[in-house]
């Protein structure tokens, strides 16, 4: 089915011409297929989508294939592209990976952290909780996705990082619309100002474990769909 009539997309915000506009568009798109403001099974075509990011359809369309080989979209010749469907065994199977790699690792790079860099730190999670106040799911995700990769980053490990960001990647969260309703996604952004306070702290063990409560949430609640 098209989705070239279905309403706007309100989270899908006009793009700075200043930055890089393919990799902006690509990740404002892999945010809106994580949340489902993108549909699975939708077809949606680049002029539609170029229309509600404000920009042509050409860095839409070259975005869309950067998803098409990371398997969150399929193109469909003269048609646009198909959001992906991923099973529920599919979401355990991420979470589990993710709970293997990220924990431990932000474990080990706690007291590597330079201490001039906690500033930076607690910036990408103000920005994650601003985002979650203004109950914007895809800058949430994509300041989430910023916010984790820069703290694996310190592992020196970029090929882990690959790995955890095409992971995230897989994942989708249906679930985040309630929250927003509810107002408990602002208290899941908390978690990140936390977890900047236990890397000032250098305590790598707590780390670790708020890391798997917070994998926890994403599969046991954020997940689902309403």
């Amino acid at each position: 089915m098209a989705a070239d009539s279905i309403g706007p997309l309100p989270s899908v915000r006009r793009l700075d011409q200043r930055e890089n506009l393919r990799d902006s568009v690509a990740n404002a798109l892999r945010a809106a297929v994580i949340s489902g403001e993108l549909e699975p099974g939708e077809v949606y075509s680049a002029p539609m989508l170029g229309a509600r990011f404000g920009v042509s359809a050409t860095p839409v369309r070259e975005a869309m294939l950067d998803l098409v080989r990371e398997g969150l979209v399929i193109s469909l010749r003269n048609k646009g592209f198909r959001v992906t469907e991923v099973s529920e065994e599919d979401l355990d199977n991420l979470a589990a990976l993710r709970q293997l790699i990220e924990p431990p690792t932000v474990r080990d790079v706690v007291p590597v952290i330079p201490a001039a860099d906690f500033p930076e730190l607690r910036r990408l999670a103000d920005d994650i909780v601003v985002a979650a106040e203004a109950g914007d799911l895809i800058a949430y995700i994509e300041a989430d996705r910023v916010f984790h990769v820069t703290l694996l980053a310190y592992s020196g490990n970029q090929k882990l990082v690959d790995v955890v960001s095409d992971l995230r990647s897989q994942t989708r969260l249906l679930g985040l619309t309630p929250l927003v309703e509810s107002g408990r996604l602002v208290a899941s952004a908390e978690e990140h100002h936390e977890l900047v306070e236990l890397v000032e702290a250098r305590d790598g063990d707590g780390a670790e474990q708020l890391m798997r409560r917070h994998i926890g949430h994403v599969r046991g609640l954020w997940a689902r769909s309403p």
